[in-house]
């Protein structure tokens, strides 16, 4: 299992929420107040691949082998992460869980790699219109599904879920700023 910091009065927090949730639009409004923001690993993943020339067909053909990279990227982007800063992750390694689920993957793989404590607030978006982009392979089904079993991957590990309803971005971005300050 590997090492990761310990962290003491975590600085940490998640967005989540399922595909076209508007946590992209939310997460670039944060780094334009000057937050450290880590982008969604499995967005990272395919844009990195695309530009080696491969379809997102291609990608996500073995869709178990896809998400295994998603979390080792996910591992890899938290360990840089720095634990005294105030830091945004879209999605975090607990979210693999709920994925892994819909996937018929043992979960319990991402269970070690889950720590109490880690995150101080976890935000799950609620679902805006469904907005289709080159990344999304999700139906409306799955999405929602997603977002039951994402509320519960996170409550199980003993974190408060915060949820945020679907309005304009910058109702929930003064939420989640007032949540950071209690």
């Amino acid at each position: 299992m590997p090492k990761f910091r310990k962290i003491n009065n975590s600085k940490w927090y998640v967005i989540t929420g399922g595909p076209s949730s508007g946590k992209t639009t939310v997460l670039r409004e944060l780094e334009k107040l000057g937050y450290i923001i880590y982008s969604e690993a499995a967005r990272v993943f395919i844009d990195k691949e695309m530009k080696g020339g491969k379809s997102l067909e291609e990608i996500r053909r073995n869709e178990a082998e896809f998400q295994r990279k998603v979390l080792k990227i996910k591992i890899k982007i938290e360990k840089s992460a720095p634990p005294n800063k105030i830091v945004f992750f879209d999605r975090a390694i607990p979210d693999s869980i709920a994925y892994y689920q819909v996937v018929g993957l043992d979960s319990s793989e991402v269970l070690k790699f889950c720590q109490k404590g880690r995150y101080r607030k976890i935000f799950l978006f609620e679902q805006l219109p469904f907005d289709q982009d080159y990344a999304r392979i999700e139906d409306g089904k799955t999405i929602k599904k997603l977002n039951k079993l994402l509320k519960e991957s996170y409550e199980n590990l003993g974190y408060e879920v915060i949820e945020i309803p679907a309005m304009p971005v910058e109702e929930r971005l003064k939420k989640i700023l007032s949540e950071i300050k209690k």
